[in-house]
């Protein structure tokens, strides 16, 4: 069958509509206006639709979310997803993985929700090298409960649980995790979309513990976006990233600029495979 220029471009188009996913719901979005959550949720979105059309079955891909205002991007994402207990996201995403080897599994976490009730998984799940990848909204803060510290709040943050300061050193979540043995080991910037929805696609594909720490300024009650607009650096790439030496050093640079991208990316058996 022959078709004229315009009609072969008129079913190419159909063809790309019909396989392009629609990840909208009919849930009312209740993330603050502005919140940099969209960005998130934007680049997640975009990244799956170009892993669609590369021929990714989205019906194999299972998200789940935690508790806080990170949380509610299940509601927001047509795909197979649910809402686990507070720091229990990545466990559950844990145990459908070792369910069905065959999906992609994404666990969306808060820095409160991962970093302070969920921190114990988190550390056996990249000892494991658990075949999920964890992508966490970090904004520094307890969002949703209206702005308590968390353990990645900077010392003298002033919220409703340190009205005088915060007195503790924030902890270093992706240093932690890679000590833990996590096989790819990410930090991002949620404003900068192209970037980060690269570094989720990038994850989504990795054999193993994955990890993206994004920042993500909370608006209402830490907006940090001023300051990381001006000292954010995205790193090569196309760099190699299998020193795990380097990595620590990248990991540990404390100065005027907050790096961004890939720090560390290896291929090791998963805990599935062996399993």
């Amino acid at each position: 069958m022959e078709f004229t220029l315009s009609e072969a471009n008129v079913l190419k188009m159909t063809i790309k509509i019909k396989n392009m996913p629609n990840l909208n719901t009919i849930a009312k979005n209740t993330w603050c206006p502005g919140c940099t959550n969209f960005f998130i949720l934007t680049a997640f979105n975009k990244a799956v639709e170009e892993m669609v059309a590369e021929g990714f079955d989205k019906d194999k891909l299972f998200c789940a979310a935690g508790i806080g205002c990170h949380g509610k991007i299940a509601d927001y994402i047509n795909l197979n997803s649910c809402i686990a207990l507070h720091g229990r996201e990545a466990a559950l995403a844990s145990g459908a993985k070792l369910a069905n080897p065959e999906l992609t599994v994404v666990a969306f976490a808060g820095d409160g929700d991962a970093y302070a009730e969920g921190i114990e998984h988190l550390v056996h799940l990249a000892k494991r090298n658990s075949g999920i990848s964890l992508f966490v909204h970090n904004n520094q803060v307890f969002g949703l409960t209206t702005g308590q510290a968390t353990p990645t709040s900077p010392k003298g943050y002033r919220g409703r649980s340190t009205p005088f300061g915060s007195i503790d050193e924030p902890l270093n979540p992706l240093l932690v995790l890679l000590s833990s043995g996590a096989t790819f080991v990410a930090r991002a910037y949620a404003p900068d979309l192209k970037e980060t929805q690269a570094l989720m696609k990038r994850a989504m594909k990795h054999r193993g513990f994955a990890v993206i720490d994004i920042i993500q300024p909370c608006i209402t009650f830490a907006d940090t976006r001023e300051h990381f607009r001006n000292h954010v650096q995205w790193l090569d790439p196309n760099a190699p990233r299998d020193d795990f030496e380097a990595a620590v050093k990248l990991i540990r640079q404390d100065g005027e600029k907050t790096l961004l991208g890939i720090f560390y990316e290896v291929a090791k058996p998963t805990f599935e495979e062996q399993a």
